[in-house]
């Protein structure tokens, strides 16, 4: 077995996974999983920089993986930065304090890179292709600053990363609360345009299943399942249909952000932007034709720590 450690930072969170890696079978044992709202992104949509306070936030949470990745004993450590490093002026900045913290420089990954990671992550333990056994997936990883969308069978043949994250579709055009039609609108204009984008280069209609991965999806599933407390087992490979997807739209849309807060399952930090992500997942069930989603709680985190063996 490998001891290695992930971690995979993004617009909204960063994420750690220590794991044990078993490199002849692949299969990974969790030690630690962790996740913490950082909102790396925060006004990188407007602004093109990263927030000192941003900044500040992101550093602390590495100061407490360092930790935890020395606690375990993690021989070999990877850590991964997308969308919102990609887009920063001043990521130079962010890169000197991840190193200074963790001893390894942050690989700022491309879209397409961060694509086949969370392709790899959530369907390698999907053996045999779609929901009946062949076929291809559809992975698509709706995070804070851009989507991915991936498909294939045991490895991606097309990938593509477009720029409709649910910050920054927030940021971006969300201001009232409960949003408005016409701010419900423009985010549907963005998405779909995205969408345009992405189906240049995949198939979005060919695969015959539809995975979903990140917190907006999960947060999503579980209250479409009706969970009172996040519970990662019941939501991991768990299938919501379209129609609950709808439903559940359709509650957080006329919900204040008070009233989303209320949500039991609902994470804090998720409470701003789990309308955007929410219609992101909408819309692209639309546009695939799915009828249900297969929900992942495995994604480019795995990628990450599987890449290590």
């Amino acid at each position: 077995m490998t001891r290695v450690a992930a971690i995979d930072c993004g617009t909204n969170s960063i994420r750690l996974l220590v794991a044990d890696i078993d490199p002849a079978t692949g299969e990974v044992t969790d030690l630690d999983r962790r996740m913490t709202i950082v909102r790396l992104g925060q006004g990188v949509d407007r602004t093109g920089r990263l927030a000192p306070e941003a900044l500040e936030r992101t550093f602390a949470a590495c100061r407490e993986y360092a930790a935890v990745i020395e606690e375990h004993g993690a021989g070999k450590l990877r850590f991964v930065a997308t969308s919102a490093s990609r887009d920063a002026e001043n990521r130079d900045e962010f890169v000197r304090g991840v190193k200074d913290i963790l001893g390894v420089e942050p690989e700022v990954v491309s879209g397409d890179q961060e694509a086949e990671f969370s392709f790899i992550g959530a369907t390698k333990e999907l053996t045999g292709g779609g929901a009946d056994g062949d076929g291809e997936y559809l992975v698509v990883d709706i995070g804070g600053g851009s989507t991915e969308f991936v498909v294939g069978a045991a490895h991606a043949r097309a990938a593509r990363s477009v720029d409709i994250g649910c910050v920054r579709l927030t940021e971006r055009h969300v201001r009232g609360d409960p949003p408005s039609e016409a701010e419900v609108a423009a985010i549907r204009a963005d998405v779909e345009a995205a969408l345009d984008l992405a189906e240049e280069t995949v198939p979005l209609r060919e695969a015959r299943t539809l995975v979903g991965l990140a917190g907006s999806v999960t947060t999503v599933a579980a209250i479409a399942l009706g969970l009172t407390e996040y519970d990662s087992e019941a939501i991991h490979r768990s299938r919501v249909s379209y129609e609950r997807v709808a439903e559940v739209t359709a509650r957080l849309l006329a919900a204040t952000h008070q009233e989303r807060s209320e949500i039991s399952v609902m994470h804090p930090g998720r409470v701003d932007v789990i309308v955007s992500g929410a219609l992101v997942l909408l819309a692209v069930m639309e546009r695939t034709g799915a009828r249900e989603v297969v929900v992942s709680e495995h994604d480019i985190l795995d990628g990450i720590a599987l890449s290590l063996v």
